[in-house]
């Protein structure tokens, strides 16, 4: 039994989700890119003097369960002095792909010389350079994907080291939005330095650290308790990226599942899977163990400390050099976004054999990944944009899956289109739901967006996207999602389809529309809801409503 107060625990738990959610907040409002303060693709999460996570925000989940290895990657590469601040985003150093910086701020209390904390952000930047604009293109290895970093100060003593940062300046195509958002992760992590050192001067270091490790300890005994529900026995499933836009040959992520009620445990094996290919789809470790973070921490309540602790009885294993668990020189930019996505949605169909009350059907299963840039006439400075875009939510067990959401390993939102126009030259000619794009069954899949942008300036467009060959699955006998499609319209109103990996150079007045696929069906349709729904004339899933932006 816990020497903890339980309330002093739920108390300490909200102060320490509250710091990581204003990390957060310091961060979208202070950074500079429309891909930070729009659509809010950064995480923020403190960590203990063990480099475990005690606190995360409500965030971006890609990010989040694998950013205990990149404050370890510092950790272990860096003696950090107060007032250091670490860079890094190799994905073969801590990170996950190249656009991912991560910044670890050390949080010393004590005369020890040790930190008793760590503050981390990671953002998304729009362009790190490499051979595509927007850093997210269909590279074969990693030395094309854009500018490295491992684990170096960026700060020594509260200065910042200008060299370290010039050479990544010097790298990139917009260096004045990179500094500036880098600025914000800064603040974000003096944000959670500052609050941190708060808590500690109210209760005391020695309070604070014991009541970090019972946090740890509680949602270790919050998932174990989860497990105990889980039958005995092994669960399996497979589904398939299309290619990885170099060949044609589809991309097999297999899982097993091998749940343990007694000791509350689970072996996640993803034996089977494919080996890592040449196109930038390849998963690192972190991405994997992400995914499993993110499907096993749905089983819990919405309360629940997202902490360490969740993953304690969990056992991931990834074959090396496989789709999962990929080794240099691999390219890994599409293993963020896309495969991390198809692993969450296998872990889920074999989830479903062991709880299907409680699984929802497949989401749009893509990120959609869209890069664009060129020169902005109306400055004559390079701009580089990215954006994901969202899809259809599988059907869930008791209702229709959402309109137009962002899913699973994103928890972003779309860019509005003010800001959009506004940032970039750039048209909107189309925003919108993609009706009947989600399948049937007795409660129907989300429906995907359609978004169509004319470009005001010669640019480069890249895409970076999947499910356009194998449809988000349906559960119980619901029917699958549509399949998403991408087109190139020229200025006479020509159209060419574009693949779901690959670049073009786009002339003034070109647009590109892309349409997500929606989410699968669960359960199987009755014949009196076809007739209900072949009178109503509508696809069931709320077209007339505004997308997720």
């Amino acid at each position: 039994m816990s020497a903890v107060d339980p309330v002093e625990l739920a108390i300490f738990q909200s102060s320490m989700h509250s710091i990581a959610e204003e990390m957060g907040a310091a961060l979208r409002r202070t950074a500079i890119s429309p891909n930070i303060k729009e659509r809010r693709d950064y995480s923020c999460a403190l960590f203990d003097a063990g480099e475990r996570v005690i606190a995360m925000g409500d965030h971006m989940p890609v990010h989040l369960g694998a950013m205990p290895m990149s404050v370890k990657a510092a950790v272990e590469a860096i003696a950090m002095q107060p007032g250091d601040v670490a860079i890094l985003n190799d994905p073969y150093a801590g990170g996950t792909h190249l656009p991912d910086i991560t910044l670890v701020l050390p949080v010393f209390v004590d005369s020890t010389g040790k930190p008793s904390f760590y503050a981390a952000s990671r953002a998304h930047h729009a362009d790190v350079g490499g051979m595509y604009a927007g850093s997210m293109g269909p590279a074969q290895e990693i030395y094309q994907e854009g500018i490295r970093i491992p684990p170096v100060l960026l700060m020594r003593k509260g200065e910042m080291d200008r060299g370290v940062l010039s050479i990544l300046l010097a790298n990139v195509r917009t260096p004045e939005e990179r500094e500036g958002d880098l600025a914000a992760q800064l603040g974000a992590c003096r944000v959670g330095e500052r609050r941190i050192l708060e808590v500690v001067a109210k209760y005391g270091l020695q309070k604070v650290q014991t009541l970090a490790e019972e946090l740890v300890a509680y949602s270790e005994r919050l998932m174990r308790a989860e497990l105990r529900t889980m039958p005995a026995g092994t669960c399996a499933a497979a589904d398939y990226l299309d290619d990885d836009g170099v060949s044609e040959q589809p991309i097999r992520i297999a899982v097993q599942m091998t749940f343990d009620p007694r000791a509350g445990s689970v072996i996640i094996d993803f034996e089977g899977s494919s080996p890592q290919v040449r196109g930038a789809v390849n998963a690192v470790y972190p991405i994997t163990w992400s995914a499993c973070f993110y499907v096993l921490r749905c089983l819990l309540r919405q309360d629940a400390p997202a902490t360490a602790g969740v993953m304690i009885p969990v056992t991931v294993k990834a074959p090396l050099g496989s789709i999962v668990n990929a080794v240099p020189p691999a390219a890994v930019a599409g293993g963020n976004v896309e495969c991390s996505q198809r692993i969450a949605d296998v872990l889920l169909r074999a989830l479903a054999q062991a709880a299907p009350e409680r699984v929802p059907a497949a989401s749009y299963g893509t990120m959609s990944n869209l890069t664009i840039g060129g020169v902005d006439p109306r400055t004559g400075s390079p701009f580089a944009y990215y954006e994901t875009i969202a899809g259809g939510m599988g059907a869930r067990p008791n209702a229709d899956g959402i309109d137009g959401v962002h899913c699973h390993m994103t928890n972003s939102l779309n860019t509005p289109v003010e800001a959009l126009e506004y940032a970039y030259p750039f048209r909107v000619r189309h925003y919108g739901y993609r009706a009947e794009s989600g399948g049937a069954g007795k409660f129907r899949g989300g429906n995907g967006l359609v978004r169509e942008i004319e470009l005001l300036a010669d640019a480069q467009v890249t895409l970076l996207a999947d499910r356009r060959k194998f449809a988000p699955y349906g559960l119980a006998g619901g029917a699958d999602g549509a399949l998403g499609r991408a087109a190139l319209i020229k200025a006479d109103r020509s159209e060419a389809e574009l693949p779901g990996k690959g670049s073009v150079m786009a002339k003034t007045g070109d647009a590109v529309r892309i349409e997500t696929p929606g989410g699968g069906g669960w359960g199987r349709q009755v014949e009196s809801d076809k007739v209900t729904e072949s009178q109503s004339g509508e696809s069931g899933s709320g077209t007339s409503r505004s997308p997720n932006a």
